[in-house]
């Protein structure tokens, strides 16, 4: 019998695009790559919870039976008992941390301009 290959969440983290995106539930580690196009919820929803441990979620949608057998066809090895969580940084999810104002101030003089203009031909000229 071959020994389980133990993965660290660090490792699970750094397969995070939609090309190479592995998950674990359950304390297993699998990679869903082959998975993204097929799953029926969407491709987002794994992108989402994939690189980490997406246990919770799993369990909260409530899959089928058939669902948790299929997901044994990607399973890769375990999570190592001895490493920690880490925080995964989504592209997706960042956010400017700028307190300047954001948004494009043409949305603003343009229309400004325009009654102005009007304002100075209907009256002045």
């Amino acid at each position: 019998m071959s020994e389980v290959k133990l993965f660290s969440y660090e490792e699970v983290a750094k397969h995070n695009t939609r090309n190479d995106l592995w998950m674990i539930v359950s304390g297993k580690v699998y990679d869903i790559t082959p998975f993204v196009d097929e799953h029926p919820g969407g491709e987002e929803v794994l992108i989402d919870e994939g690189a980490k441990d997406a246990t919770g979620p799993f369990d909260d949608v409530g899959h089928s039976d058939d669902a948790r057998e299929l997901l044994e066809k990607y399973y890769v090895g375990d999570v190592d008992p001895a490493s920690e969580p880490v925080t995964i940084q989504s592209a997706t999810n960042t956010v400017a941390s700028s307190s300047a104002p954001q948004g494009n101030a043409l949305r603003i003089i343009v229309p400004v301009l325009l009654i102005l203009g009007w304002v100075y031909f209907r009256f002045y000229a």
